[in-house]
């Protein structure tokens, strides 16, 4: 098997990692009654930056991990790393708001499936821009410290910006892809819990853009 064939299975392996983590993620907050030190890596809300941060904190890992076993089949790791952590976010945020502007414009509600596809569509697109840096010439010495200095800068923006979100868009909660006003770490979630129990308390229903109206029905 070739060096280029590995690395590209590497990289399809990492496509199927992110998004299986990033999934666990979404309901990893919840799951854990809302316990503050997972704000830093699972979805505190339904916005859109937040849905980018559970699947940066899993593509990190893995290109820790990968590193190890393929360090000598590669050329511009890092380089190629970096670039795939910052492009699948920008990806993710350019194809959601395009299919938002579409639906506008065409018609028709925003789909879970959709959402998915514009997850794992996000997500290619990143370990595609990896694989075509690994896979490249040697690049020059210098361009490492352009790779060091964008690993620091994602993994400061994802780990502090849960916690001090701006009051723009792309951090507003967004429930049943309709905003909310709230930003971060909410003050109730519980309009917004995925897991409910019913009156048997042995039994978990799934609550999915269910909305209560102002008379609590």
């Amino acid at each position: 098997m070739s060096a280029k064939t590995k690395l590209a299975l590497w990289e399809i392996g990492c496509v199927i990692w992110v998004v299986l983590a990033g999934s666990m993620l979404h309901f990893a907050f919840e799951l854990t009654d809302y316990w503050t030190p997972m704000a830093l890596v699972a979805a505190v809300n339904e916005s859109v930056w937040e849905h980018t941060k559970i699947l940066f904190w899993p593509g990190l890992v893995f290109g820790l991990v990968q590193y190890t076993y393929t360090r000598h089949l590669h050329r511009n790791y890092w380089q190629g790393k970096a670039a795939a952590l910052a492009v699948t976010p920008l990806a993710i945020i350019a194809l959601y708001y395009a299919y938002m502007a579409a639906l506008d414009i065409w018609g028709g509600s925003a789909t879970l499936q959709a959402m998915m596809t514009i997850t794992v569509l996000g997500v290619s697109i990143g370990q595609f821009v990896s694989y075509r840096i690994l896979t490249a010439e040697p690049f020059s010495p210098g361009t490492g410290r352009y790779a060091a200095v964008t690993f620091v800068t994602l993994v400061a923006m994802f780990s502090l910006l849960t916690f001090f979100p701006p009051r723009i868009f792309l951090f507003e909660n967004l429930f049943c892809y309709a905003y909310t006003g709230e930003y971060g770490i909410l003050d109730d979630y519980e309009p917004y819990r995925i897991f409910t129990r019913g009156d048997d308390p042995s039994s978990v229903n799934i609550n999915y853009c269910d909305i209560p109206d102002q008379d609590g029905n």
